[in-house]
């Protein structure tokens, strides 16, 4: 219990005694934080990540990204990012994208973006700590972490270590992915970290023609696992060729989706 009488879930004062989290360094300021976690890989959380963050940045926010994928990093490539980490003495500086995001990902940090990080979970889970406390995160109203598919060590230690307001859970329509997405679920809910909702990623085609929806991984089953943990669809995207084109080119800030908008304005804001 804290001192203050009112305990510590999502308080964010680190002068507290109290308070369990990882303390930011004295120039930097971070008001939200979202975690965007997936059961499984492939299903599009980088991407989904990417377009949250940039459609919030549209809105006028100060936002940032911690990619927390650090052996699987993305980040530089979506937003076309080929600065590397530089400190100032005090603080490491995230690279700034065309739309002003700041980010900070492992690949800042490797001569070569095809090196392999092949670490232990202690060194992963030290570098996240050293991305949100050693960075210089200015005025940040939406900080989005990128997490690594799974519930393991950089998973635990975000949502245990990172005063977080917020889970999203992406997925795919996929039997295995809706079985997988509830051990994500239970875990965030042993934590007790609020889930905003679900968001279902390459829900479906759609015919540049007639518009029908041609579902491509069978019937989706999300609206079932939504309804068995009580938690809100926030959308379900269909696949995207523009997506994964600017996506490799770099310009994923250029790409904007209605349903990404609407999950902006209407859960986030």
């Amino acid at each position: 219990m804290s001192s203050c009488g009112s305990g510590c879930g999502g308080c964010k004062d680190s002068s507290c005694a109290d308070n369990k989290y990882y303390k930011l360094n004295r120039l930097s300021k971070v008001k939200k934080i979202y975690a965007i976690i997936s059961g499984k890989g492939g299903v599009g959380k980088s991407s989904t990540t990417a377009l949250l963050a940039s459609a919030i940045a549209r809105l006028g926010y100060n936002v940032a990204i911690l990619d927390g994928d650090i052996t699987g990093p993305s980040m530089t490539k979506v937003f076309g990012i080929s600065d590397k980490a530089v400190s100032n003495g005090e603080v490491t500086m995230p690279a700034i994208t065309k739309s002003g995001i700041q980010v900070i990902s492992t690949n800042m940090l490797l001569d070569d973006d095809e090196t392999p990080v092949v670490w232990r979970a202690p060194l992963i889970t030290g570098l996240i700590k050293q991305f949100y406390e050693e960075v210089y995160w200015n005025d940040v109203d939406y900080m989005f972490v990128d997490m690594p598919p799974g519930t393991g060590d950089v998973t635990l230690t975000v949502l245990q270590s990172l005063p977080v307001d917020g889970v999203i859970i992406v997925t795919s329509p996929q039997e295995l992915v809706s079985m997988v997405v509830g051990k994500s679920i239970n875990m965030v809910n042993m934590l007790n970290v609020p889930i905003v909702g679900i968001i279902e990623n390459m829900s479906y085609v759609e015919c540049d023609c007639c518009q029908n929806k041609i579902y491509v991984f069978g019937e989706s089953h999300v609206n079932q696992v939504a309804e068995k943990y009580n938690l809100k669809v926030l959308a379900q995207l269909p696949m995207n060729n523009k997506l994964a084109s600017q996506s490799d080119l770099g310009n994923i800030e250029d790409v904007q989706l209605d349903l990404i908008d609407n999950i902006v304005k209407n859960e986030l804001q």
